[in-house]
């Protein structure tokens, strides 16, 4: 083994060589910008989709994305796309902004602060983003 890069840079290295080969414009692909090509959902079509469309007698799709919400959070808010993304969905399924922080807050006791400090992060970037558009109309 004379290659000095550890095995997780060489794939890491290839993948962008394949991307580049592939789909030029790939090469500055930015995880953010794929959160742009992914709508917000109705919140009629989540209530469906999983929602109580699943169970009458079940939760409702902001109870959900706010469980989904407090799970990502508990992961180490590691995946922050997922986590602007389920802020925005609950949003649309109705959840408050103060929903949404206690929500996060309360993972505090099971996942530790930093974990409830970087997904607060995540979510104060959707919200601010959220106040700015009410702003504008």
């Amino acid at each position: 083994m004379t290659d000095p890069k550890n095995p997780f840079e060489a794939m890491m290295a290839q993948a962008r060589e394949m991307a580049k080969a592939m789909n030029p414009a790939l090469e500055s692909f930015s995880p953010k910008g794929m959160e742009k090509l992914w709508p917000t959902m109705p919140r009629d079509i989540m209530e469906m989709t999983f929602g109580k469309g699943i169970s009458s007698e079940g939760l409702d799709a902001k109870t959900r994305l706010l469980l989904t919400l407090a799970g990502l959070t508990m992961l180490g808010a590691q995946s922050d796309a997922q986590i602007r993304m389920t802020v925005r969905h609950a949003r649309e399924a109705g959840a408050t902004k103060d929903e949404i922080a206690e929500t996060i807050a309360q993972m505090a006791v099971f996942a530790g602060i930093p974990s409830m400090n970087r997904a607060m992060e995540f979510a104060r970037e959707v919200l601010d983003e959220t106040d700015e558009k009410d702003n504008e109309t």
